[in-house]
């Protein structure tokens, strides 16, 4: 991934960091705001179930004031005291019913009224069309008459059926004091048209009224009734609980007697549907923003991009011009920020550099016409001076004539070396080459190696010439002579206290290979790869590096090569391969010659 991003170009870089920059914006922020929704979300599930919690309380509270007013206001009535003096059945629930029938009608709809005695025997029953089949004896009026004459509130479970009671206590005054005459049983019975009615009062939030592991009444279908009843049976829950396909923020109370004691529980449950529809939404919202931002964005970033990387291609193609020494190309400034001012620099650094170079060009003719004159200096010294030391003896001293004639033929030596070594500095010059002839490799070795004889014999250097007779190569004669000159000389000068030189030639397929070895100190790795560069020399007195130069030069003008191998301490080997002579090109250089 790594390598294929970096072979990416630059505009493929900026477009795609660019896209997974905002697709990482745009996860990080829904994510975030995802997060943000689920946390407010479950707070305010939290907050409506405390808040359908209250309005149950208050509600219940409301409708127990209610049957206590009413139950009490029913029993002070003096007629309805009367009616219950009688002990007659008849009359008691016929008073009572007309008392019933001027209270509220939704009491009256939903509420019950029943007249017991002390012992909780049914004497009238009021409201049994909405509560049928009602017990005829309620043994919770026994069990609560230790709390008389105060009236006692709370839930009542009998069988299967669960109620709100408010007990009222009738006493009539007798000699030894008030004495109980009857009992007022008002409530509610705990069914779901209860529980409908309260998730209807209390905006939304479901009901599920627990008992004795029983329930008694539920907002829910039986199949989410029976699995939240497991999960709110046990332990109080923690968070949200599920009924394996809705989520709810439960809130749990518990339902006390007419003792106080707890007889079940009542759940309060507020459904996670609706939020997990709106964090549905949103999600989907998210993604259609993103969506609609990278197909808005991406364009955008590509022309931007691409305008930005514009000034970038044209530094980089200024940068390949100037590579290939093309210092006059320019980068046209069309901007003033950061890419501007940089193609500004690039062009005063290409100015920078013409102007260097041109001074650079300047200065190394100046010293390269220097060293030319000095090398030319050197190399004409050796022969000029057997010239002037001839020419001295000649007008100084009577010689025989035999003396005369081999003094006169080393001047005439010298001068021909003095002319040929300026010929060739013309022929370089000007490009121009002579033709090359046939000649016997051994007659070029020998003539240079005479040349050399009397300095080598004074030196104590011993010079072996071993190339065969019948090897013939088409040559510039006097080129490849002054090659061996130069290898021979190179050798003499680092060998003043004696040594040996050995020139080897051997046929190698359409070439021969000659060989130069000397027994010098040899040459350094360092000075080997520069060894045929022009003006290059080390460890000489005189000369200035041209000799190897010009010899790699010219055997490279035969179709040969140069080279050298040479470890310090152990004398340096010269190797020269130049072509052998065909045929053709015998023939050619034969009729050339004549």
């Amino acid at each position: 991934m790594k390598v294929g991003f970096s072979r990416l170009s630059l505009l493929g870089k900026i477009w795609l960091s660019t896209s997974v920059a905002l697709t990482a914006l745009f996860l990080i922020t829904g994510w975030v705001v995802q997060r943000d929704v689920v946390e407010t979300t479950s707070r305010s599930l939290e907050d409506e179930v405390r808040a359908s919690f209250q309005a149950y309380e208050s509600l219940w509270k409301s409708r127990s004031e209610m049957l206590r007013s009413a139950a009490a206001i029913i029993s002070s009535m003096p007629n309805v005291r009367a009616a219950f003096g009688t002990g007659d059945p008849a009359t008691i629930r016929d008073t009572t019913a007309e008392v019933w029938a001027r209270l509220a009608d939704d009491l009256r709809e939903t509420a019950l009224l029943l007249v017991t005695d002390p012992e909780g025997s049914v004497i009238a029953a009021l409201g049994q069309a909405h509560y049928a089949s009602l017990p005829p004896r309620w043994l919770v009026v026994r069990a609560a008459r230790h709390k008389f004459p105060q009236q006692v509130s709370g839930f009542y479970v009998d069988h299967d059926r669960l109620f709100q009671l408010v007990l009222t206590p009738v006493y009539v005054d007798s000699i030894s004091g008030p004495a109980l005459l009857n009992v007022l049983v008002a409530g509610y019975e705990v069914n779901p048209l209860v529980a409908r009615r309260l998730k209807d009062s209390t905006g939304g939030s479901d009901y599920l009224f627990l008992s004795q592991g029983r329930v008694f009444a539920s907002t829910l279908d039986d199949r989410a009734t029976a699995v939240l009843a497991r999960s709110l049976a046990g332990p109080r829950p923690a968070g949200r609980i599920s009924d394996g396909v809705t989520e709810y923020t439960p809130l749990l109370r518990e339902l006390v007697d007419l003792e106080g004691k707890p007889i079940g529980k009542l759940g309060i449950l507020r459904s996670f549907e609706d939020a997990r529809q709106r964090i549905v939404a949103l999600r989907r919202d998210i993604i259609l923003v993103w969506l609609l931002s990278i197909s808005a964005g991406l364009p955008l970033t590509y022309l931007l991009a691409r305008k930005i990387i514009q000034p970038v291609k044209m530094l980089d193609r200024a940068a390949a011009e100037v590579s290939r020494q093309n210092y006059d190309y320019r980068v046209s400034v069309e901007s003033g920020d950061e890419l501007g001012r940089l193609a500004a620099t690039f062009n005063s650094m290409c100015a920078s550099l013409q102007a260097a170079r041109a001074e650079l060009i300047r200065q190394e003719r100046i010293s390269t016409i220097g060293r030319l004159a000095s090398s030319i200096v050197h190399d004409l010294r050796n022969p000029l001076a057997a010239i002037y030391g001839g020419a001295e003896i000649l007008l100084d001293t009577r010689l025989p004539p035999a003396q005369v004639k081999r003094l006169a033929g080393n001047l005439h030596q010298a001068s021909r070396r003095i002319q040929a070594l300026l010929q060739d500095l013309v022929n370089i010059s000007r490009g121009k080459t002579e033709a090359p002839q046939v000649t016997r490799l051994r007659e070029v070795v020998a003539a240079a190696e005479a040349s050399l004889r009397p300095a080598a014999q004074a030196q104590g250097v011993s010079v072996s010439v071993e190339v065969p007779e019948e090897i013939e190569l088409p040559l510039e004669r006097a080129r490849i002579e002054r090659v061996f000159l130069n290898l021979i000389g190179n050798a003499l000068e680092v060998m003043p206290h004696g040594g040996g030189v050995r020139i080897v030639a051997r046929l190698e397929g359409s070439a021969v290979l000659v060989e130069v070895k000397d027994t010098g100190p040899g040459i350094s790795a360092e000075i080997r790869d520069q060894l045929f560069q022009p003006f290059v020399s080390f460890g000489k007195k005189g000369g200035l590096g041209l000799g190897l130069a010009l010899s790699r030069q010219a055997v490279l003008d035969h179709g040969g090569d140069m080279w050298v191998e040479s470890e310090p301490g152990r004398g340096a080997r010269f190797f020269l391969r130049l072509p052998k002579a065909d045929a053709s090109r015998a023939g050619a250089a034969a009729g050339q010659a004549g």
